[in-house]
């Protein structure tokens, strides 16, 4: 059974990356293989704690995370810092706070990631127009399209990770020039996945943007891609590990008592004539 459903997903997510070649005149995409893949999949937390150090140090400098507190960072299943990291990293940060008489303190943990604009508005002028989209459920709100029916097999192999993977393709998908005859507006960039492939973000990463200390992973453009794709997948669904863990209770539950109702129907009528 586990090698038909292997067999199943492959041949789903092929025909899936086909239909979305096809559909965006884009080249295939490539599917990462996740940590938290799979009905048993976790968090890998090293590698949340990297795509933090990305988040923080480039992504956040123009998205924000309004539904990621400091003190997340925290919690058990994620990057797991000490409260104490925590605590130090939010008094990092000027939060605006009204009821405060300078009208702003350093940040405590409780404390939400800051929105690096002040305003829509400041956001606009600052990025050619476009507001930076929030990235606190970015993974969750992106996927790579699928053409019917080949999307229905997800619901047999499992796969949810459309958003990282879309994230990950996105972010190594740049080019320094467009393809022969297509136009660029003013401050955009070529970009094989993101739909009409003008995109006005400029590649945010660049080989030893973020300094890994202590790690002995690579410091490129695709390490750094996927790390960031899986924190931000992180911050989209943080009881991931949790909810798959119920789900698979709930299916063994559900199966014994189906067994046990079909025992139960045997033995009342097992001496009533059908």
């Amino acid at each position: 059974m586990t090698r038909l459903l292997s067999l199943i997903g492959a041949a789903v997510l092929v025909c899936g990356t086909s239909a979305f070649a096809q559909e965006h005149d884009a080249p295939a995409p490539r599917l990462q293989s996740w940590s938290f893949a799979g009905v048993f999949g976790t968090y890998d937390r090293n590698q949340l704690q990297r795509g933090f150090q990305v988040f923080s140090q480039v992504c956040s400098s123009c998205h924000s995370a309004d539904l990621l507190a400091f003190r997340n960072l925290s919690e058990e299943g994620g990057p797991a810092y000490s409260e104490e990291q925590v605590k130090l990293l939010a008094a990092e940060y000027i939060i605006v706070d009204p009821q405060d008489p300078l009208n702003e303190r350093p940040g405590v943990a409780a404390d939400h990631w800051p929105n690096p604009w002040p305003s829509p508005a400041d956001a606009r002028g600052a990025n050619n127009g476009a507001i930076p989209p929030d990235f606190s459920v970015i993974a969750k709100a992106r996927g790579l399209p699928m053409a019917f029916p080949w999307w229905i097999f997800n619901y047999f192999t499992a796969y949810q990770e459309g958003g990282p993977d879309y994230i990950y393709n996105l972010l190594t998908g740049y080019h320094e020039e467009p393809p022969e005859g297509f136009e660029l507006g003013a401050g955009q960039y070529y970009n094989d996945y993101f739909p009409g492939h003008a995109l006005s973000m400029a590649p945010p990463l660049f080989e030893g943007a973020v300094n890994y200390e202590g790690e002995a992973t690579p410091q490129t453009v695709d390490q750094y891609a996927r790390d960031v794709s899986a924190f931000l997948m992180w911050v989209a669904e943080p009881h991931l590990v949790e909810r798959k863990a119920l789900g698979f209770r709930v299916i063994i539950f559900l199966a014994i008592f189906a067994l046990l109702m079909y025992l139960t129907y045997k033995k009342v009528w097992s001496g009533v004539k059908h």
